[in-house]
Parts: C-alpha cells; sequence; structure tokens
C-alpha cells in the first residue's frame, strides 16, 4: 500500500456539489453532461389531473430541495400551496407569477407541494393575492420547515360522487325508455351539477388564463355534448371523469408516499436519562445531541448516536439494508428507525429530529423524486405539443368535413369533442415520474440512495466501472505483518521502530493506523513528534528530538535519495506477497522498513462476478504500489488494476476511459469512499460512495450512496435500473398506443364520449400499476 492521504467516507462537497440535489439535475455541472438546470420541474408523481392527491408531512426531514436563494434587496418565501400536485397547477402559477412585477425566480416542487419565490421586498402580498386568484390557498411556510401536516388523500364526498352516478344512470333509462326529453335532460344537468363544479371551476380558470388542461377540455366536451342533445353521455362522461380521477389519484399517492413508510419505522417516544438519574419518556422529535437514551429489546431506536453503555444486535436493514443484524457494543454508532434484537443498551444521541441518517435519506430522495430523468424531460418537451397539436385537429374535424363534404355538424361535432377528450397527456406525463419514484423507492429500501433519476436511467448503460482498494474491496483496517530495523543512523537517538510507529500515530491512514496500534499493543510508549506534513501519495515527515524522518511508500524513498537495490528487493519481496511496504528515512539513511496487508471483503469476488456477468468491466485504482494492487486484483477477478495512483492520477484515469468512450452510450463509473477520491467520483458519470450510513456528506454530494459496505450493492443498483428503463418504455408505449388507437377511432366516428374518457384515464391507471411494480422488483 502506498501512502496517499488520508481517507474518509466524507465526500468533499466543494468537489462534488454538483449530484442532483435542491431538485436539480446538477447544481453544478462538473461532469460536462450537460444536463439541464431547470428551475421549474415537474416533479415526481404529478399529473394533468384536477384533484388534490394529498402529500405526506416528512416533517424537518422534508426540508427545502431548491438550490434558489436571494439576493441583495431580494427575499426568498416558501408557500405551501395544497392544490398544487400537476404540472397543470403549475402552468397556471408560473403564467401568473411570471409577470408579476417583483418576482425573480420560481421553483416548484410538487412532490410537496412547495413553491420557493425569490421576490422583491414587500411583494410577498401581491404573490399571494395572485396566487388566491387561481382558487389556490397558499401558505407561507417556516424556514427549514416543511409546512403543515397534510391528510395522506383530499376527503372525497362519496354520497355527493354516488348521487351524481345514480342521476346519471337514471339519465340514461330515461333516454332508453323513451320518456319526454324534459326528464332526461332534467338527471343529466343534476348529476352534471352534482360532481362537475369543481371541474368547470377549474376549468374556467384555466381558460381564463390561457390553458387547455384536462379540466378545461374536460368541460368543453361536456358542455359540447349538452348542446348538441346528448344529454344522458354528458352526464355519464362527468360522472366516470370524476370516478377515476379519484381511482388515479388513489394510486398516484402510493408512489407519492412511497418513502413515508421509512419515516413510520421510527418510534413517537424515547427513554430518556434526566439530570436527577430518572428515566421518562419524551417525544422523540424532542431529543437533544447529548440525551442519553435507554433502548429494551424489540424497541426501535429513536435517534443516530453511540453506544455508551451495553450490547447488542440490531436490524439496520431499514438504513443499510442489511438482511441479518449487526453486533452492536460501547462506541458503535447505531441510527434511528433501525430495531434492537436483543440486549439492552443506552446511548447518547448525535443527531436529532431532522439530522438523522434517516431523515437525510428521505430528504435525498424527495429530492431525487423532483430532479427530471432524460425520457421525463423528453416527454415535458413532447406533452407540450402534443396537446395543442390535438385540439386543433379537434377544431378540424368539427368545421372542414360539414364545410366541405356536407358532413353532418352533429357528427363532426361528436367526433371533435371525442378528440378533446383524448387531448389531455396525463397518462403520457405520468409515465415515467411514477416509474422513476418507485425505482427510487426500491433502492432505497435496500439501503441504496440515488440522488437523481438521471443515475437511475443511465445506471443501465455503465460499460467502465472503477473501484478504489481500501475500504472499497478491502475491510480497510490493514495489520502490521513485517517491522524490522534497516541501517543505524546517529540522528536517530530512539529505536527506529519506534520512531515509526511514532509518525504513523499521528495519520489517519489505514497503513499508518496498523503501524501504530501494533507498537500500542506491544506496550510501547511513542514518542512526541512536531512539524507533521502529509506528502500526498507518498508518506509523512515530521520531527522527532528536532531531527527530520519521513515515513512512506518507496516513492518517497526515490525523491529523498536513499533508496538502494538492498530495499527495492525487499521491498518487492514484500509486495509480492499483497503487502505494502514503508520504509523510514532521516534523508540520508533507511532507518527501518514495515510491511502492512489489508485483508479482501468476503464479498469483492462475488460482487466483481456478478458486475461481469452484467457486462461491466472493472478498473481498479489504488495509491498501492503495482505489485500490491495486481495480487488484489487477481484475488477478486478485476479485469485491470493501476497502482501509485495519486488522485489526480485517477482522475487522470477516469478521464482516459471516458475519451475512449467518447460517442457511445457505454458510462463509466468510481467507486470510492475517500478524499483522495472525490475528483474521480466527480468526474465519472456516476459517482458510488461506499458506507455512507450516518455520513451527512456522502448522503448528500453522492451520486448513488451505498447505505453500508456491500459492494454487491453495485449489481443490485445495475438490475433496478434496467428494470425501470424497461417499465419507462413499456409505459411510454402504453400511453402512446392508446392515444393512437383512440385517436384513430374518434376521427372515424367510432369511439363514445366515455370512451374516451376510458382511453384517458384508465391509460393513466395503467401506466401508475405498472410503474409501482418496481416497487417489488427483485434484487
Amino acid at each position: 500500500m502506498s501512502f496517499p492521504p488520508v481517507k474518509s467516507h466524507d465526500r468533499p462537497s466543494a468537489e462534488h456539489a454538483h449530484a442532483g440535489c435542491g431538485g436539480h439535475e446538477h447544481a453544478h455541472d462538473t461532469k460536462g453532461h450537460g444536463h439541464d438546470h431547470d428551475h421549474s420541474h415537474n416533479h415526481a408523481a404529478s399529473t394533468c389531473c384536477g384533484h388534490d392527491h394529498g402529500t405526506p408531512a416528512y416533517a424537518a426531514a422534508a426540508a427545502d430541495a431548491s438550490t434558489l436563494s436571494a439576493g441583495p434587496g431580494q427575499a426568498l418565501a416558501r408557500l405551501r400551496i395544497g392544490q398544487m400536485d400537476c404540472p397543470t397547477e403549475e402552468t397556471l402559477i408560473r403564467k401568473k407569477l411570471d409577470g408579476l412585477d417583483g418576482v425573480h425566480a420560481l421553483d416548484f416542487n410538487l412532490m410537496q407541494r412547495v413553491l420557493t419565490v425569490v421576490h422583491a421586498e414587500g411583494a410577498l402580498d401581491r404573490i399571494m393575492a395572485a396566487i388566491k386568484s387561481l382558487d389556490m390557498t397558499p401558505e407561507p411556510l417556516a424556514e427549514g420547515s416543511a409546512g403543515t401536516p397534510a391528510p395522506a388523500a383530499t376527503p372525497v364526498n362519496w354520497w355527493q360522487i354516488g348521487g351524481a352516478g345514480v342521476l346519471a344512470a337514471l339519465s340514461e333509462f330515461s333516454h332508453f325508455a323513451g320518456w319526454h326529453w324534459g326528464v332526461t335532460a332534467a338527471l343529466a344537468l343534476a348529476a352534471i351539477l352534482a360532481c362537475g363544479i369543481s371541474t368547470y371551476r377549474k376549468g374556467w380558470i384555466a381558460v381564463r388564463n390561457g390553458n387547455l388542461n384536462i379540466n378545461a377540455l374536460m368541460s368543453i366536451a361536456v358542455t359540447g355534448a349538452v348542446l348538441i342533445g346528448q344529454w344522458p353521455e354528458a352526464a355519464m362522461v362527468m360522472f366516470l371523469f370524476n370516478v377515476a380521477e379519484l381511482i388515479e389519484a388513489r394510486s398516484l399517492d402510493r408512489a407519492r408516499n412511497a418513502v413515508r413508510g421509512l419515516l413510520d419505522l421510527a418510534p413517537e417516544t424515547a427513554t430518556v436519562r434526566q439530570a436527577d438519574g430518572a428515566w421518562l419518556p419524551v417525544p422523540a422529535a424532542q431529543l437533544n445531541v447529548g440525551d442519553v437514551v435507554r433502548v429494551r429489546p424489540g424497541e426501535r431506536i429513536a435517534a443516530d448516536g453511540i453506544i455508551v453503555s451495553g450490547s447488542s444486535t440490531v436490524d439496520q436493514s431499514p438504513i443499510t439494508g442489511e438482511s441479518l443484524p449487526v453486533e452492536k457494543a460501547q462506541d458503535d454508532p447505531v441510527y434511528a428507525a433501525t430495531v434492537n434484537a436483543a440486549g439492552s443498551f443506552e446511548y447518547r444521541v448525535t443527531a436529532a429530529a431532522g439530522n438523522t441518517t434517516l431523515a437525510r435519506i428521505i430528504h435525498a430522495v424527495e429530492q431525487a423524486q423532483g430532479a427530471r430523468a432524460p425520457t421525463q424531460r423528453f416527454i415535458d418537451r413532447f406533452s407540450r405539443i402534443y396537446t395543442p397539436a390535438v385540439v386543433a385537429v379537434a377544431l378540424l374535424v368539427a368545421t372542414v368535413p360539414p364545410l366541405l363534404w356536407g358532413q353532418p355538424w352533429f357528427d363532426a361535432i361528436y367526433r371533435a369533442l371525442a378528440l378533446l377528450i383524448i387531448a389531455c397527456p396525463c397518462a403520457l406525463v405520468i409515465s415515467t415520474p411514477v416509474s422513476i419514484v418507485s425505482g427510487l423507492t426500491a433502492a432505497s429500501r435496500r439501503g441504496i440512495l440515488i440522488k437523481g433519476g438521471v443515475y437511475l436511467e443511465e445506471g443501465r448503460n455503465l460499460k467502465w466501472l472503477a473501484l478504489d482498494k481500501t475500504g472499497t474491496l478491502t475491510q480497510g483496517k490493514p495489520v502490521q505483518t513485517d517491522l524490522e530495523a534497516w541501517d543505524v543512523s546517529d540522528s536517530a537517538r530512539h529505536p527506529a521502530t519506534l520512531i515509526a510507529a511514532s509518525l504513523a500515530a499521528r495519520s489517519d491512514h489505514p497503513v499508518s493506523l496498523a503501524i501504530a496500534n501494533a507498537a500500542r499493543e506491544a506496550g510501547s510508549t511513542l514518542l512526541d513528534v512536531d512539524a507533521f506534513t502529509a506528502l500526498p501519495g507518498r508518506g509523512v515527515s515530521a520531527r522527532v528530538d528536532g531531527v527530520t524522518f519521513q515515513l512512506g511508500n518507496r516513492r518517497l524513498m526515490r525523491d529523498a535519495g536513499v533508496s538502494s537495490p538492498k530495499l527495492e528487493t525487499r521491498m518487492d519481496e514484500l509486495e509480492r506477497q499483497g503487502k505494502s511496504a514503508i520504509a523510514l528515512t532521516d534523508g540520508t539513511h533507511v532507518l527501518a522498513l514495515a510491511a502492512v496487508a489489508d485483508t479482501v471483503k468476503p464479498t469483492s469476488a462475488a460482487a466483481i462476478a456478478d458486475l461481469h456477468a452484467l457486462g461491466v468491466r472493472t478498473l481498479m485504482l489504488t495509491g498501492d504500489n503495482t505489485p500490491t494492487a495486481e495480487a488484489i486484483a487477481r484475488q477478486v477477478g478485476i479485469d485491470e488494476a493501476r497502482g501509485d495512483q495519486l488522485p489526480e492520477d485517477k482522475l487522470a484515469a477516469i478521464e482516459s476511459k471516458l475519451a475512449a468512450n467518447v460517442g457511445g452510450d457505454g458510462k463509466v463509473g468510481m467507486v470510492g469512499d475517500g478524499i483522495n477520491d472525490a475528483p474521480a467520483l466527480a468526474r465519472a458519470d456516476i459517482g458510488f460512495a461506499m458506507g455512507a450510513a450516518g455520513t451527512g456528506t456522502a448522503i448528500e454530494t453522492a451520486d448513488v450512496a451505498l447505505m453500508d459496505d456491500d459492494l454487491r450493492k453495485i449489481g443490485t443498483f445495475l438490475r433496478l435500473s434496467r428494470a425501470t428503463h424497461r417499465v419507462l418504455i413499456q409505459n411510454i408505449v402504453l400511453a402512446l398506443g392508446i392515444k393512437v388507437v383512440f385517436l384513430a377511432l374518434a376521427m372515424t366516428g367510432n369511439a363514445t364520449l366515455w370512451m374516451a374518457v376510458f382511453a384517458d384515464v384508465g391509460a393513466s391507471l395503467l401506466v401508475v400499476a405498472n410503474g409501482l411494480r418496481l416497487l417489488r422488483a427483485a434484487d
């Protein structure tokens, strides 16, 4: 092993701040993908419907996902709008606010129904009034708040809907029974008024603001049917539309609230030690950092913490996806929502309420749900063209045949009305976000945190995967195997092996920790050192008793001019054994030689074999020497190994793979867990962070965060990505195919209005149900 800088699970946000946060594909496009950066995304699980679908309350875990910020003389307001759950409402609000004086920027989060507005000081009242004019009720949110709790679904007056259905059925019966047309019309009108007032109101608001959404199209179609005397069909169409919309809303709630199961795992109370030593139940939301909590067998853990006494086994599957309980003892971390399987222990809270790992996971998944995948961006653009085009065709169908060929106006208008109903691209719009949301949630349940639909969708194209060695393929906890004195120098007043251990004790690198731990276990008292300096990719330097010593790898010895054939031969011998050799020098002589060996994780070979079976080639990039790298690569089956890699070398290796794939569909990924890996992780198409559980920075900055250290989860990610792509294609084909069939039927006069309703909403239900299958996707 070489002696690169200290590794950490925390990936620096400055190096990787682009990773899908804030509901955007890239806040900073460090990868050069050219992804859209748009403050107005159509967020996941949205549709064109006119009903309120309800939003889960995620408390502080669902903090503001917007990346907007206020400049000088500006203010930022977050408004929760209960009626804003569809692109329809977003379009209305955008048109209303875009021309409003004092509005500088907008960000729509339809998943949480939150609108973020950057506005001039004093403009908030005008903004609120403009939104209220759209028959919506904005609520200002406090900073960091997720808003007031909302019901899982909008309350429905089933008696009213049921009554409308009865009246519509009676109108149909009256028509077929030959009753007076006035009775038929009265029954139909009563049915329309019973369930259609909301549709007409929303449709009028949309038309008034220059938008033809499903409510406007349905209102026009029903009104047209009434005007041409199709009373029973107009009533039945309005009734069926409302029922289908309610069913669709319930289906969408499953996608919208898919992450709520994680939040529900956290207990409501915790047993906390008081100042007088008593133990009292306290609401979990009121826990503070430093509180000591007692956990009994079978209880769920209320917050992240560190065990201070006791031991147990803990089921961490809600956080890491691990199938087996993990042994926990003093000083081990525990996470909120995990289950204490056996034993009892006490832990000190390290992160409470909205700062727990669970809260960050929920927040990250919500942000990812808000970020549009490539297919969704295409569908958004397509739908903006599709609806106006079909409406234009409907106008031609209503006017051209009667004027040119003498077709009865009644028949032409009827066909046009059917076309209007089919014109709304509801199924097409929701086909991608529902699938992406389901895929993201399925991944999170398996301990895989994906930071955006773009990564879930593009993961299937992964062709090369570069992997760091330490902490990724190996345990990252090497042990010292050799330590031997070398030359003798007058500058060393203490044993060279003790000096080496003393320098190593100042570093957090696994190699140095192994040497320092071996010295401590042998009962040695380490020396004081000063002027300690890390030498990236080489080792460390420090002074002991006024003398400067350097401890590091072969490259450092060569740079210091102290390498010799004897030293090179001995290092070669150790490295052929898969060990990392480092030496101590005073700048004149080599004083000591140490060797450290890391152990391969039991799952690494299986993970690499799985990747190969999925068609992914593997490359190991490590700061260790080349013989050690090759030995580990042979052991686990890596295709290609490169040793002696500095951070810039790893970056260059990723860039060379990217350059070799210019114009191709293949993607290049990078797996790592440390600061050394950050540049390469940022440059790769997809960066995978290992062991992100409990690590806020990794969760916030990784493209894909593996919550535990199990490399096999990358294979699971790839299979889920491919399954998601298949469902996306199926949904698009379903949505477009049904539309095309019924467009043809409508234009040839073979589609009735109620058939058009089923074609519209039925397609939506199909794609929602198909997308939700991903929640049960097998590993």
